[in-house]
């Protein structure tokens, strides 16, 4: 574990606290679709992504789902470490979007190396201020983008995280994502095939030109 730590981390943290994280840290490991958090669970680590994606959800009074926005490797979770310092239940959700490996870090140790460590208070301070922007980016996307516009910047999105230009999500699950029915993302797909921007499938969407 100290090698892909090394290697993820290396140019981030001091050596002292890699041997430390990989001391007391629980390496997991999980598939696409595995769920590693659940909303109003107690969190009792915050995880440092080793590889995978992993999709951060909200969900509202009815139920329905919004993502708010992706880990990918070298990331954490700033809305998991604000639950972890404030010992609150969790207010999202964290499902695997692609296979991905993780270490899980002891909620007891986050303040005491946010003490000892200049990396690791810059490391924190710094996801904070990117997972901010994320949010603000969601935030803008449904006020100010109409719904178009949104199922591209998902798909482009989608095809980024995965290195691929296939999206095997159905129009079901886009539809949770966006917040939105699976009708309405139905038509909006299949108005995008006729304008040549997609191909749709039995299993799987193949983008052409976004």
């Amino acid at each position: 574990m100290i090698g892909e730590l090394r290697e993820r981390y290396g140019n981030q943290f001091e050596e002292p606290l890699l041997e430390e994280i990989a001391e007391v840290g629980v390496l997991r490991q999980v598939a696409a679709g595995d769920k590693l958090l659940e909303i109003g669970e107690y969190i009792k680590g915050m995880p440092l992504l080793l590889s995978g994606v992993i999709k951060i959800l909200r969900e509202d009074g009815d139920g329905d789902e919004l993502l708010l926005y992706y880990l990918e490797q070298g990331d954490t979770c700033s809305m998991t470490m604000s639950c972890c310092m404030g010992q609150t239940r969790s207010e999202i959700r964290a499902v695997a979007e692609t296979d991905a490996r993780l270490i899980m870090v002891p909620v007891r140790k986050m303040e005491e190396w946010t003490a000892r460590y200049l990396s690791w208070r810059t490391f924190v301070f710094s996801s904070y201020n990117q997972r901010m922007n994320e949010l603000f980016q969601a935030i803008d996307s449904i006020a100010f983008k109409n719904m178009d516009e949104r199922l591209v910047g998902y798909l482009r999105e989608k095809m980024r995280i995965t290195n691929e230009p296939i999206i095997r999500n159905t129009h079901q699950e886009i539809a949770y994502d966006l917040h939105s029915s699976r009708v309405v993302i139905s038509r909006l797909l299949k108005k995008l095939e006729r304008m040549g921007k997609i191909e749709l499938h039995r299993n799987h969407i193949k983008i052409l030109d976004l």
